[in-house]
């Protein structure tokens, strides 16, 4: 946990100098010509060399890293929906064009949440359940009739005279 805070720091830093380096840009400079003024800069402002530019080069178009760089960049940059939904600069799609940011991930109360809305729908146990239950009532109404036809079959069968009400029964 503490190697991640400070990988976390290092470049979070290393982003302020590369997004102070580009302020700097002048025409005719390279990329690369970038990435090695935002190592001067580092170098001058922490008084160490970066060496984790490989954790960098992954970083660095997370959704995280373009919106601080984007922000830096345009001051107020209008904002725009994409369409997975998420908020995101106009500026941020400039930044590469051969990648493009990929979408920070929701919170860990933001998932539980959101699996919690979600019913769990399984069509085979839906299915299966309907059918049972229809067997069911076929079963119970079945069961209803026998026992009926149980009673009137005594009712029939007994030759003593019955009272009035198992008469009307009977009938």
């Amino acid at each position: 946990m503490s190697r991640k805070q400070k990988l976390n720091d290092l470049v979070c830093n290393f982003c302020g100098s590369y997004a102070a380096a580009t302020r700097q840009k002048t025409s005719g400079q390279s990329e690369s010509d970038v990435v090695k003024l935002a190592h001067e800069i580092f170098c001058n402002d922490h008084k160490l060399k970066f060496n984790l530019h490989h954790a960098w080069k992954e970083l660095r178009y997370d959704q995280k890293w373009c919106e601080h760089a984007s922000s830096k960049l345009g001051g107020s940059a209008k904002k725009r929906k994409c369409e997975d939904g998420a908020e995101t600069s106009s500026s941020q799609t400039t930044v590469n064009l051969d990648e493009q940011p990929t979408k920070r991930p929701a919170g860990v109360k933001a998932a539980k949440a959101a699996s919690a809305k979600k019913p769990i729908v399984d069509k085979e146990a839906v299915l299966k359940f309907q059918t049972m239950c229809s067997i069911r009532e076929k079963d119970l109404a079945l069961k209803e009739r026998l026992s009926k036809m149980d009673l009137l079959n005594t009712l029939i069968s007994k030759n003593v005279p019955l009272s009035e009400k198992r008469r009307s029964t009977k009938d």
